[in-house]
């Protein structure tokens, strides 16, 4: 049984089938667990999620920014971007079960001793705490009052976590954490707008992982969303978005019993857009 983790397909149907093929998954065999956004930008979202359904328990998928994005879209909560590639899943036929899966995936889950978000965490949570507030959000996510929390979901305050948050803003800073974050202060304040490489952390921020003290520092945490961060591989940090709807390449990491005996698979991918979020 072999057991790998996905970085940010983005609606890459054929690389993904490649990267597939490369790694020679077998669902009876393997597993996959995918760190979000499997949708938009790329030409070929419903055949992602087509293709993901089919795998059923073997294929493990997160939410990103743009699968909750699509969802949004999808009921009538946010207006298509100029750069979505969407409209293919929005007016295919099997629409409503495409959907209705997207919603039942998880935004942070811990398996194989590696904790998964699709971007970051803050540093006052621990992996409890991560797994515990995600829940929240998925359950409204899977529930009857997904259309209206939808249109709360947007917005950049707060910026930074309380324990004593309610409602809408507590679950709006849940969401940024885990499906936004890359820049914070050592306090926990988010920076949302900057999406260029580590380097290039606003004045007084810094890569979320690079926090001091952050209570998942003991932890493995897996993520992707920053393309320009690209391939990180550190004992307790793995970054695996490397811009496949770039023009990079869409990443596949073989997870082993050490550290040292992790393997890293790419496949490069024929998209060749613009890099943006």
């Amino acid at each position: 049984m072999a057991l790998y983790l996905i970085g940010d397909v983005q609606g890459c149907d054929s690389a993904l089938q490649r990267l597939l093929d490369t790694i020679d998954f077998s669902p009876s065999r393997d597993t996959i667990y995918l760190l979000g956004d499997l949708v938009n930008r790329g030409p070929d979202s419903a055949g992602v999620l087509r293709r993901l359904t089919g795998l059923g328990a073997a294929a493990r998928c997160l939410l990103g920014n743009h699968d909750l994005h699509l969802l949004a879209v999808a009921h009538g909560a946010r207006r298509p971007g100029r750069h979505d590639t969407l409209d293919g899943l929005l007016h295919a036929p099997d629409r409503a079960a495409l959907l209705d899966w997207l919603r039942c995936q998880r935004l942070a889950m811990q398996a194989h001793g590696v904790l998964m978000v699709h971007a970051g965490v803050l540093p006052a949570w621990s992996v409890a705490d991560t797994l515990a507030l995600a829940a929240e959000v998925e359950a409204l996510l899977q529930g009857p009052e997904l259309g209206a929390f939808l249109p709360q979901m947007y917005g950049n305050a707060p910026a930074q976590w309380d324990d004593s948050l309610q409602g809408a803003a507590r679950l709006r800073v849940i969401v940024n954490a885990l499906t936004r974050l890359r820049f914070c202060t050592p306090q926990g304040e988010m920076e949302l707008a900057s999406t260029g490489g580590a380097e290039a952390a606003p004045a007084g921020f810094m890569p979320w992982f690079e926090v001091p003290g952050r209570r998942t520092a003991g932890d493995v945490v897996a993520f992707g969303h920053w393309s320009t961060l690209g391939w990180i591989d550190r004992p307790d940090v793995l970054s695996l978005d490397t811009g496949c709807v770039w023009g990079g390449c869409l990443s596949a990491l073989k997870l082993g019993a050490t550290p040292a005996q992790r393997e890293l698979i790419q496949v490069k991918c024929e998209q060749a857009q613009a890099p943006g979020e």
